[in-house]
């Protein structure tokens, strides 16, 4: 058998025993032998259909996101057209990425250099980036030990702040309490921005995230729920937003090459006092996603099975936990988060362990960003001091596992092994 079939398979003892060829070398420096060596981020491949239609763009030449001589709609709006259907929207607006459409969202809601924006603690960087990019003033809102927003510091800060818009992040597909958050925003008048760059496809209480505040926010990265490499897609249901919203990302006064839009007067408010940010969307880009929207159902069902699996698997570990699930919130998992119990030096033993063992996860807690991970005691570009004593407990403990669809059950019993065998070693030191 060789090393790559055997990576593939459950290693229960039995199974083991059977190995004809050798283990792995990195395997062998682990005296229990587990090993798993996937890659975890290779991302979800492109359909055919996409590549076809991205190859016949290719041969036309006609790659910019809008044609002068009237060819047709581009690919860019047919997109809008596809993705607002299938949220409900009544705009959707495709940009070149989900922190272009924060970006945007911000600035059509009337944000300017000093004012503050409230925003989720556990986060990424491209949020209090877009906040930055206004010139505002990121005011952090707690994280809950479930990886929530803490409705009591919202309340708090939210009364007291003076903020002007709420950019809520569903980080990592944990739903906030949408009704509550809106209850407390209506409140004050606060709009509600949604980061919906880990929820494509998810609802909450039925609804689409994305559709419950002024305006949603949604990520076509390469390892989100659709892929074109980089792009974004804003929606709202406001006629001046929208029209604001497709200036800003670089219409050059086509914008009847829209097929959402609002009436022509929208636009002769905003046409001459909008700047061009040339953040639309490529032709090439929207072309790659169309087809792949139709597919999000079987792969949010695929991801969520993956899910179930590996919290099941995890949870048998002592020292770690997975926060319940609220009953209202349809989320689509393109990963798991799970919280262990130790204190940082032997969490970042456990790390060590693991990756001993070829699997490796993220940790919010690192003292230094790392790749794609980061905590907002990374972005020393916040002005003012977070006032948010219980986050940094909750992203001390918190670990962070990218779930592919090429994973198998016995991946997800495999993985539940090696972190079960990594906490044990950690917490004895």
């Amino acid at each position: 058998m060789n090393s790559a079939r055997w990576l593939a398979i459950n290693t229960d003892t039995a199974m083991a025993k059977t190995l004809t060829a050798p283990l792995p070398v990195a395997a062998l420096r682990a005296p229990d032998g587990l090993w798993f060596g996937k890659d975890l981020s290779t991302p979800e491949p492109i359909p055919e259909g996409a590549i076809e239609r991205a190859v016949a763009l290719m041969r036309s030449g006609r790659l910019h996101r809008y044609g002068e001589q009237g060819t047709g709609y581009p690919e860019p709006s047919l997109l809008e057209q596809d993705y607002a259907a299938y949220v409900g929207s009544k705009y959707c607006v495709a940009v070149s990425s989900c922190g272009a459409a924060m970006f945007i969202a911000l600035k059509a809601l009337g944000v300017k250099p000093g004012d503050k924006v409230l925003t989720s603690t556990f986060t990424l960087a491209p949020v209090p980036g877009a906040i930055a990019h206004v010139g505002a003033e990121a005011v952090l809102v707690e994280t809950s030990s479930d990886y929530m927003t803490d409705m009591a510091d919202l309340e708090r800060k939210a009364a007291t702040s003076g903020a002007k818009v709420f950019l809520l992040s569903h980080m990592r597909g944990h739903i906030a309490d949408l009704q509550a958050v809106r209850a407390i925003c209506d409140k004050h008048g606060i709009p509600i921005i949604e980061d919906c760059a880990h929820t494509m496809g998810a609802k909450w209480d039925g609804k689409y995230t994305g559709t419950w505040g002024k305006v949603g926010c949604y990520s076509a990265q390469t390892y989100k729920h659709i892929n074109s490499g980089e792009g974004g897609l804003l929606v709202t249901d406001d006629d001046d937003l929208a029209a604001q919203a497709i200036l800003m990302s670089g219409c050059y006064m086509m914008y009847d090459q829209h097929i959402l839009k609002p009436a022509a007067d929208v636009f002769e408010r905003w046409k001459y006092v909008t700047p061009n940010f040339s953040m639309r969307m490529s032709n090439l880009a929207a072309a790659l996603l169309r087809p792949q929207i139709g597919e999000l159902a079987e792969r949010a069902r695929r991801w969520n099975h993956i899910y179930s699996k590996l919290q099941h698997e995890l949870t048998k570990a002592a020292d770690v936990s997975v926060p319940a699930r609220d009953a209202r919130e349809e989320f689509v998992a393109s990963s798991i988060q799970f919280t262990l119990d130790l204190k940082p030096a032997q969490i970042a033993r456990f790390l060590k362990e693991c990756s001993m063992r070829g699997l490796y996860i993220k940790w919010f807690g690192t003292p230094s960003p790392v790749a794609f991970t980061s905590n907002y005691g990374h972005w020393h570009y916040l002005t003012g001091k977070p006032d948010v004593p219980k986050s940094m407990g909750v992203l001390n403990q918190l670990l962070d596992l990218r779930t592919p669809l090429s994973l198998t059950d016995n991946d997800c019993v495999l993985i539940g092994r090696i972190v079960a065998a990594a906490a044990v070693i950690a917490a004895a030191n």
